[in-house]
């Protein structure tokens, strides 16, 4: 039995991708480029698991060349584990990383907000805060 096709706005509601990030990713090769129907491309169940796939890794934090490095792992038929695990190693690191950088700006923005409702500054503390010719607390 044929698998029935089905068009990018339909793709586009299964898998809550928005219809021109589904032409994007087909531009840059992360979702093959569909048969088409005329104008019209068809999609077919696979490129919404796939699709689903990219969402995913990308809710994550991965980057695209992380998904396709993903990807391309998940297609090779080997045990790909070993490497899936180091590349989400260096992208948890990377998230840690980020994470520390949040919690310190939250402190700054914290720090200025307090000084702000103080109202003993006589001008406005974020706006000291994000004066670049002004080196910031914790530097």
């Amino acid at each position: 039995m044929a698998e029935k096709a089905m068009p990018i706005g339909e793709l586009s509601r299964r898998t809550g991708c928005n219809i021109e990030t589904i032409r994007y990713y087909e531009r840059i090769g992360l979702i093959p480029a569909p048969q088409r129907r005329g104008r019209y491309r068809s999609y077919r169940a696979d490129d919404v698991g796939r699709l689903g796939f990219v969402r995913r890794a990308r809710a994550l934090g991965f980057t695209l060349e992380e998904v396709r490095a993903l990807l391309g792992l998940a297609a090779g038929g080997q045990d790909p584990c070993a490497e899936v695990r180091s590349l989400a190693a260096s992208h948890l690191k990377d998230v840690r990383a980020r994470i520390a950088d949040l919690r310190r700006m939250e402190r700054v923005l914290a720090d200025s907000v307090r000084a702000c409702d103080s109202g003993q500054d006589p001008g406005c503390p974020l706006i000291e805060a994000l004066d670049a010719d002004r080196p910031t607390k914790g530097c």
